[in-house]
């Protein structure tokens, strides 16, 4: 099963190798990580998607916890959360493609950011699904490159991650 681990994390050098080096040591995969600093500048907030089963994950935050650096998680996947993916994808836009294409972003909630004469840069964001969607209603041969954040989460209601 697929969960999402928000960490708050010290904001300090070496602690993404020390959770990197967790996972590899062991030899859990981490399927997405996304770090940035938080409103506090001494914390990070780490959110990581990793797929496993009960035990398996389990173990992951059992072993997360031991590390010094780790202020405090939560498995985000156990309760009722949002979830946001980015997505920036440019394409080939001739003329002949240009009006389809803004038809496609208008559609799909997605902004054009840039504008050449060869190319449009879409900016995305949605769920996983919805990006993958994108992806599939465009002819392949029109994609010139794509970049994903990989999923952002943040809990609903009053629950939260904070110190």
């Amino acid at each position: 099963m697929r969960h999402i681990i928000s960490v708050l994390i010290e904001n300090e050098a070496g602690a993404l190798s020390r959770v990197a080096g967790l996972f590899s040591a062991r030899g859990y995969n981490i399927e997405s990580l996304t770090v940035a600093p938080t409103e506090d500048p001494t914390l990070s907030r780490m959110t990581l998607v990793t797929t496993g089963d009960e035990a398996v994950i389990e173990q992951i935050v059992k072993q997360l916890n031991k590390l010094i650096d780790v202020v405090k998680l939560v498995d985000l996947s156990e309760g009722a959360h949002i979830e946001r993916e980015l997505m920036m994808i440019k394409v080939r836009a001739d003329q002949a493609m240009r009006s389809e294409l803004k038809r496609l972003a208008d559609i799909f909630r997605a902004n054009i950011i840039d504008v050449t004469d060869l190319s449009y840069t879409i900016e995305m964001t949605g769920d996983g699904p919805k990006l993958d969607a994108f992806i599939r209603v465009l002819d392949p041969e029109l994609i010139i490159e794509t970049v994903r954040s990989g999923p952002l989460g943040i809990a609903r209601g009053a629950r939260r991650l904070a110190i």
